[in-house]
């Protein structure tokens, strides 16, 4: 298996290092919390300014912690997006779970995802409390507030109020960028003076054949129903070079698509070929984007019956 040297890296990741920063710069780590699509994903890249963590309407979108960093002049903000924490069904579960727990150590602050268009319930509850036991302040981020009134919005904000004693409280909306620039205000202000924690330019350190993979499952996931967006896994096999006939080279990569059984590999695949041509098209879009170059993509769709409950299959895909 061979994976992109560091000087392979997108541009992004071809940051020059900090040898110097103004006075009273502050940096420091931030867990992103929530239930289900709550909108953490979305409002981490916002922040970011870039895309770093793959989204969808799915609920259980994300299930690493993925680090993004927001660059200011006068800070560094590290956020760690985390999968929403639920009531596990099958082992992944808990182990996403484990993931949002663990991210919610030795951090400088937390902000509590709580969507304007929903009622706060048990599950928002649930997070709100995790979120405090850390001992770090806590902001509550009402997102999602382009969906609903401002009247409306008015009343999310009063309910939210009611469930703890919050370092702020504030409206915004990734997807509309909205109230983007206050919410890092906020948490910079949070943070301790720090010299830069990561390098100038630098947006994640997520390995690029992780971002390589998400892309593929964002893609897959696009227009499934039902139990599928869970099942859904993919590994990242191997990346290589390839000469091409006018003596350049082409990245070629070569993925594998894990479903739990073959009724969920048909539809993945779709009719001769078809969902999974599509899947390609719109993956191989993505990662050119990421690697600022042309790419080959092959995709192999493969069953791993019951992966999300078999602790070797779940080792096997990274979990």
């Amino acid at each position: 298996m061979r994976f992109p040297d560091d000087d392979e890296l997108p541009p992004s990741a071809a940051a020059d290092l900090v040898v110097d920063w103004p006075e009273g710069f502050r940096a420091g780590f931030v867990a992103v919390v929530g239930r289900p699509n709550a909108g953490k994903s979305t409002l981490t890249n916002a922040l970011v300014g870039e895309k770093v963590a793959i989204m969808s309407d799915r609920p259980e979108t994300t299930r690493h912690a993925v680090r993004g960093v927001v660059q200011r002049a006068d800070g560094q903000l590290v956020l760690v997006d985390t999968p929403g924490l639920h009531r596990p069904r099958t082992l992944l579960g808990e182990r996403l779970n484990d993931v949002v727990h663990e991210s919610l150590e030795d951090v400088d602050a937390v902000v509590a995802c709580l969507p304007s268009d929903e009622a706060v319930g048990p599950g928002d509850r649930f997070v709100v409390d995790a979120a405090f036991r850390s001992g770090a302040p806590v902001v509550a981020a009402v997102t999602k507030s382009d969906r609903v009134t401002r009247d409306a919005l008015a009343v999310k904000l009063l309910e939210v109020a009611g469930l703890g004693d919050f370092a702020a409280i504030v409206p915004c909306s990734g997807t509309r960028g909205t109230q983007m620039e206050e919410l890092g205000d906020v948490l910079l202000s949070l943070m301790p003076v720090s010299p830069p924690l990561y390098p100038r330019g630098q947006v994640t350190d997520e390995p690029v054949q992780v971002r390589v993979a998400e892309l593929v499952r964002e893609a897959a996931l696009e227009g499934v129903r039902d139990e599928l967006p869970h099942s859904l896994a993919v590994v990242v096999d191997e990346m290589l070079e390839r000469r091409s006939a006018d003596g350049g080279t082409t990245l070629a990569i070569f993925a594998t698509v894990f479903v739990e059984r073959e009724s969920q590999k048909a539809i993945v695949i779709g009719r001769r070929g078809a969902r999974l041509k599509q899947v390609g098209t719109r993956a191989r879009a993505g990662i050119e984007e990421l690697l600022g170059r042309k790419v080959y993509l092959s995709l192999h769709v493969t069953v791993a019956k019951d992966w999300q409950r078999n602790p070797k299959l779940l080792g096997r895909l990274g979990f």
